[in-house]
């Protein structure tokens, strides 16, 4: 199954209001960053063990730890949580970046290093969580 059909079949296996929030929040991503990769994670090891909830992923990073090791990643990710939606910011270096800059004027949501949670997308002003997201990008590309 390719990556679009399995980011539209985990949209659709969504309930009402989540289906149709994070669907119009997949679209507004794919007008934001037309030329990103797209990927899906499932949410399963390795083992096939759910460790998360899956994940629709944007773009291309390479990770790097402190172990020398690197990931290739995505930089912006969402999903859909047990009381709304995530969006996911990846590979910020300053870790208060996103709350400092973005928790007071970005509406209902909760907004930590690397995650802007909100329950509906309505409660958050979608262009500030644009520029976040464009803002995100840039950092880590």
């Amino acid at each position: 199954m390719s990556t679009g059909q399995q980011i539209k079949q985990y949209i659709h296996s969504l309930p009402e209001p989540k289906r149709s929030d994070l669907e119009a929040l997949h679209h507004c991503l794919l007008q934001l960053l037309p030329n990103a990769r797209l990927w899906f994670l499932d949410g399963k090891d390795e083992k096939g063990r759910i460790v998360t909830n899956p994940n629709i992923g944007y773009g291309h990073q390479t990770i790097k730890y402190a172990d020398g090791k690197t990931k290739d990643f995505y930089q912006v990710g969402i999903s859909a949580n047990t009381t709304g939606i995530s969006v996911y910011i990846m590979g910020l270096e300053d870790k208060s970046y996103l709350p400092h800059t973005y928790a007071k004027t970005i509406g209902r949501a909760s907004v930590t290093g690397y995650c802007i949670k909100f329950k509906k997308l309505k409660d958050i002003n979608i262009d500030i969580l644009q520029v976040a997201i464009l803002d995100g990008v840039k950092q880590t590309s």
